[in-house]
């Protein structure tokens, strides 16, 4: 029957009751005998049991749960794959035996050795493969049923490795670790056991069941890739720089300047129709998909329809996949290195049924670049396109596991999913300047105010009739007449693209047309794929970053946090040039000008109240972060908030704390913005929603360009426009936003974890050593180096000798020991424990001594230089040379001899004169001893005090 009457706003309509009756009939006859059933009405929520009569009267008044269109909690059966609202536990698989799960691992990865294939002329069944996969899979077959050793029958070897190598990523175990466990389990079991004895031929007995990946080389500036053509290469053509690095002509390999991974997409697509697990769930887009007025899935979008009615042929085939890209930059290390960034290019299938589309497990990664590529980005997605092209063109053969039938396999992507930054880099369109909107583009509203580049001009979305247009002085000082920005079509964008003569990459922009009048940075290696024109939306504004930035702007005026309000000198200045809001102008007493608190911002009471409550709320585990620890009530603003913070903050928190604290014209909009981002981030959308919600966009808006500065209108603000816009072509947030890829590259930053903490390590030994003074540093060194090696091997068991310090000391250190003072006598190897008391104390004034030290050490230092080159400099001028000569033993006997010199007098010292440069570069502003020189000249010079610059 049709349940379409629970969505029917009218609860007084035939449709509604009819419908109520037919539920209430339904319950009887599928709970016999029962007088109190579940109400399912929206007080109820299916938590309470009533009486069938008062379920009916709960219904009209209250009106039934929308989502509840499977009535499963009142006995009907449900088709757990076929439904998203039932409930699902993700990642769980069925408890079977281990050994039975590797053999059907082992048949999904070669499909051929559970068919029959003598029958010959059906073009339906997969075809014999070659010998050298064949090899492969008798080797695993061969594994997988050999006993891990005499007797074992609960494992085999295939089986040990699978489940040791699933804790091993599973636990993000270093190499080395796992090495360890692998021998202590190796010796643990008997003697005549088949384990690996490490990693690396754990591997090997994988091989045949892995994916593999290509290397290949890139030139030096981004130019291009040595692929295909150019592979045979040992230079760039474009920039002539040579393909690998200058190494020692003894060296058998060449070792190349750049090198990208590239994950072929075709295999790992069809392991999605080779597997059991998910070769159903590839077709539930059209097969199980509700089509209705709610967005549930990007299927649902008219971007999705539209690209089914203009590729016919592609849509007939549910297994046609449609995929989606998205690209980020990490730091794979942390800290320890600010400038380098890893990026990863990611496809996802959007075939998948909800509860697994976007998952981690379904993120394909396809390529992998070791730095930040910029807008060269195009030149490492070469192979990524030509195989997307191939998929597109031919398709591939693939086995469906769910049919046992062969099918061409095809592939299309439907949008790419970046922030705001890596969208410049993929669309080719520079996301700064006076056209940073990348949807509005050449027609974008936009001018200079308080320093930068700011987008006002929201009125151009209001009705041709409506009152605001005609306003002025409320606004930016002028009437809005125009229209809304004109859309631009994927062929007009092409069209402009052809007539631009962009330079290669790694060469200067030239373009046949003035540079003011576009905004394009290059033309998109994503429009050499034949469907690319014709998609209705290429690139997606990615809500997380949005929302992120419009919190922070918001907030930060709002609050009046210093370095984050917009409400700054120059925008008051702004205002005052503009001749509007005379009320926000700055107030000028006399010679003085000061800003006052504006009225949209808290008073300091206001701010302290509003942290204080922030503070103190307390979230559900799981719900959001600990927001409390961010809030700093003294200083008056917030510190360390991460994305989903600002998201929970922005549609919760916001809208209550504001509402007695800010006069209401200001808390009205804010609250609208609130519940903006609130719908727009649900699970579900309904598309009367999202017109509703275009048109609510526009009145937030208009109402923040009377409220605050037009400084306040970033790009982030601007973009919110265009947001409801895409919910109709794209479906729902929640598979277009960063939020699942950060949460992927957050488990690949914790992969090397090992190498951060060596290099963490070793950099504090180095800090460390920086510290100490010189003459323990030469205690130090003193120690024999079997003394060294001894102790660096035991430093985890006798908790970081000193021994095992200097074996981290970088050469350069060693090199400066020989211009240190005399060394005292050497400490004997076996008083350690003194040397460690030693050490400790020492560490306890570093703290104290280390700038001091670094002073002292830099001015000896420089006094030795200057002393030497003026001993062996030559002159004209004997007197000088004579002076000069004179001056070196002396500037070396201040060094060596220390504070008895600085009793000494310094007549000889000061009475020679210092070139300019040395003279700026060592004197203190108070610490100058000036005298006249002796050579009968004259002339007066001065030199800074050796005593005080060394104990300054």
């Amino acid at each position: 029957m049709s349940r379409r009457w629970i969505q029917n706003p009218n609860r007084c309509a035939d449709e509604y009751l009819d419908g109520i009756e037919d539920f209430i009939e339904f319950a009887r006859r599928h709970n016999p005998g029962a007088t109190r059933i579940r109400c399912p009405c929206r007080r109820c929520n299916n938590t309470l049991f009533e009486s069938i009569e008062n379920v009916g009267f709960h219904l009209v008044r209250n009106g039934m749960i929308e989502t509840y269109s499977i009535w499963n909690l009142h006995g009907e059966q449900v088709d757990h794959a076929s439904s998203s609202n039932a409930p699902r536990v993700d990642n769980v698989e069925p408890i079977g035996d281990p050994n039975d799960q590797v053999m059907g691992i082992i048949q999904d990865a070669f499909p051929f050795a559970s068919t029959n294939i003598n029958q010959e002329g059906e073009e339906d069944l997969p075809t014999p493969i070659d010998s050298a996969e064949f090899e492969q899979y008798e080797k695993l077959l061969k594994n997988a049923n050999q006993e891990l050793y005499p007797g074992c029958e609960n494992f085999s070897v295939l089986t040990a490795i699978v489940e040791l190598m699933h804790g091993k990523i599973k636990y993000r175990m270093s190499n080395l670790c796992f090495d360890y466990f692998l021998g202590v389990f190796k010796r643990m079991l008997p003697t005549d056991n088949c384990l690996p004895k490490d990693h690396k031929h754990a591997q090997k007995v994988l091989h045949g069941l892995g994916l593999g990946y290509e290397k290949i080389h890139a030139c030096k500036n981004n130019c291009m890739l040595f692929y295909k053509e150019h592979e045979t290469l040992d230079t760039c053509p474009i920039c002539n720089e040579s393909r690998f690095k200058m190494t020692s002509q003894n060296r058998t390999t060449k070792i190349p300047q750049k090198v990208m991974r590239y994950l072929p997409l075709k295999p790992r697509l069809q392991r999605l129709y080779m597997s059991t697990h998910t070769a159903t769930d590839m077709r539930w887009h059209k097969e199980k998909r509700v089509d209705d007025d709610v967005m549930r899935h990007p299927a649902d979008g008219e971007a999705w329809k539209e690209f089914d009615r203009t590729f016919p042929e592609f849509a007939a085939d549910p297994r046609n996949v449609r995929l989606g890209l998205a690209t980020d930059g990490f730091n794979p290390y942390g800290v320890l290195n600010q400038h380098h960034s890893t990026w990863p290019i990611f496809a996802f299938p959007y075939n998948l049924p909800p509860w697994k589309c976007m998952k981690k497990e379904y993120m394909m990664m396809t390529v992998l670049i070791t730095e930040d590529p910029g807008r060269s980005i195009d030149v490492y997605l070469r192979p990524l396109v030509d195989e997307l092209k191939d998929l597109w063109t031919n398709g591939v053969r693939t086995y469906d596991k769910s049919t046992g039938r062969m099918f061409t396999l095809r592939a299309a992507v439907m949008w790419t999913v970046n922030d705001f930054p890596a969208y410049a880099m993929v669309s080719g369109w520079s996301t700064k300047g006076y056209m940073a909107c990348p949807v509005c583009k050449e027609d974008v509203t936009s001018g200079w105010h308080a320093g930068k580049v700011c987008y006002l001009g929201h009125r151009r979305w209001l009705p041709w009739d409506h009152e605001w247009r005609e306003k002025d002085k409320e606004f930016d000082g002028n009437t809005e007449r125009r229209l809304r920005p004109r859309e631009w079509s994927g062929d007009e964008i092409l069209e402009q693209l052809n007539r631009l003569d962009f330079a290669p990459f790694g060469k200067t922009v030239s373009r046949t047309r003035p540079s003011t009048h576009l905004n394009w940075t290059h033309k998109p290696m994503f429009f050499e794929l034949p469907y690319w024109s014709k998609l209705k939306l290429r690139h997606n504004l990615d809500v997380m970053h949005v929302e992120k930035n419009v919190f922070d702007t918001l907030v930060g005026t709002i609050l009046d946090i210093e370095g984050k309000t917009k409400d700054t000198i120059k925008a008051r200045l702004d205002l005052e040039r503009m001749g509007i809001r005379r009320g926000l102008w700055m107030n000028r007493d006399s010679d003085k000008a000061r800003r006052d608190l504006a009225f949209f911002s808290m008073k300091p009471n206001d701010k302290k109240e509003f942290l204080k409550f922030v503070s103190s709320v307390k979230f559900p585990d799981g719900y959001a972060s600990n927001i409390a620890r961010c809030v700093n009530v003294d200083g008056g603003k917030f510190t360390g908030l991460k994305s989903h913070d600002c998201h929970v903050f922005m549609q919760r928190l916001l809208p209550v704390g504001i509402r007695h604290l800010l006069p209401e014209d200001v808390v009205k909009p804010i609250m609208l913005l609130s519940r903006f981002f609130s719908q727009l981030t649900a699970k579900t959308l309904r598309r009367t929603d999202m017109f509703q919600l275009r048109h609510d966009i526009v009145q937030v808006l208009c109402k923040f360009e009377m409220i605050f500065p037009p400084a306040f209108f970033t790009s982030m603000i601007h973009v919110m426009v265009h947001l409801p816009e895409e919910a109709l072509l794209a479906g729902p947030v929640n598979y277009r936003w960063m939020y699942p890829i950060e949460r992927l590259l957050g488990e690949l930053k914790k992969s090397p974890l090992s190498l951060r903490r060596h290099l963490s390590h070793l950099r504090c030994h180095r800090s460390l050593l920086a510290t100490l003074p010189p003459c323990h540093l030469a205690t130090v060194a003193s120690l024999p180096p079997c003394h060294c090696r001894c102790h660096f091997a035991t430093a985890a068991a006798t908790s970081a000798t000193a021994a095992a310090t200097v074996a981290t000391l970088p050469p350069c250190h060693l090199s400066h020991l020989a211009t240190l003072p005399p060394q005292p006598p050497p400490l004997p190897p076996c008083h350690l424990s003194h040397l460690r008391c030693h050490l400790s104390h020492l560490r306890c004034h570093c703290s104290d001594l280390h700038r001091c030290h670094r002073c002292h050490r830099a001015t000896m230092l420089d006094l030795i230089r200057r002393g030497r080159s003026m001993t062996t400099a030559p002159s004209s001028d004997p007197p000088a040379q004579a002076a000069s000569a004179a001056t070196a033993p002396a500037l070396l006997d201040h060094v060596v001899v220390g504070h008895e010199a600085s009793q000494a007098p310094a007549s000889s010292a000061s009475s020679v004169a210092q070139p300019p440069s040395a003279r700026r570069r060592h004197r203190p502003t108070d610490t100058m001893d000036t005298t006249t020189s002796t050579d009968g000249t004259g002339a007066s010079g001065s030199q800074p005090g050796i005593t005080t610059l060394l104990y300054c």
